[in-house]
């Protein structure tokens, strides 16, 4: 399997968040140190208080999304390293963070790297709520429907693919859910797609479905290395 990253991307996005946090918390330590040197600036104190918060806020955010291990990327290449050279995935694509190229056609693969335990139950998710959790609430991503998310990403690539390469041929176009993060444990009877852990993720890959011609295959591929590097 091949692994296709932007790593200068993420090596940027990182850097932002790592900024964001330390300037955020720079600009606390006037907040604090304002009052001690102008007592009488209060509305100056609180306002500088105030953007210190927000921007360490965002930049801890950012760092949850592009730093906190474990890398959603990482997980998954390790999870499907035993797949053949026909299989490619692709990370974060303009619509879509996870997307493999198989010889059948398409999977958007959407990753939620949160801890504890989550439950499906008629069409919602449940989630355990720990005072551990609810401490970092505000900072860490919300699981909202990764499902739907999934199903959103493989009929977006399922339409651009099927404009770029005009013709009347439907491209099949699957959706996953995964929870990469070790300490997450999952119990997702009756979901209307796959969604498993990394430990069974490559048995979730479809394949008893109709192969793509050679040529169709290369065509979609280009497509795809054209999305994963829209500047070139």
């Amino acid at each position: 399997m091949k692994s296709i990253v932007d790593r200068e991307m993420l090596r940027k996005r990182a850097s932002l968040a790592h900024t964001a946090s330390l300037g955020g918390l720079i600009i606390l330590l006037v907040a604090v140190a304002f009052p001690l040197i102008m007592p009488k600036s209060t509305t100056v104190s609180a306002a500088i208080l105030f953007v210190g918060f927000s921007v360490s806020a965002i930049g801890v955010f950012m760092a949850n999304r592009w730093v906190k291990k474990p890398r959603p990327e990482d997980a998954l290449d390790k999870s499907l390293k035993s797949l053949s050279d026909q299989y490619r995935l692709y990370h974060y694509l303009p619509a879509a963070d996870h997307l493999l190229l198989t010889p059948m056609g398409i999977v958007a693969i959407e990753t939620v790297n949160l801890d504890g335990t989550f439950t499906y139950v008629q069409g919602r998710w449940k989630q355990s709520f720990s005072m551990n959790r609810a401490l970092r609430y505000l900072f860490e991503e919300r699981l909202g429907n990764p499902i739907l998310r999934a199903q959103k990403s493989a009929e977006a690539y399922a339409t651009k693919l099927a404009s770029a390469l005009n013709d009347d041929l439907p491209v099949n176009a699957q959706a996953l859910v995964v929870f990469i993060h070790p300490l997450a444990e999952v119990d997702a009877k009756g979901t209307p797609i796959p969604v498993c852990t990394p430990k069974s993720l490559s048995k979730k890959i479809p394949v008893n479905l109709p192969r793509l011609e050679l040529e169709r295959y290369h065509q979609i591929q280009a497509i795809l290395d054209e999305s994963s590097h829209p500047g070139n």
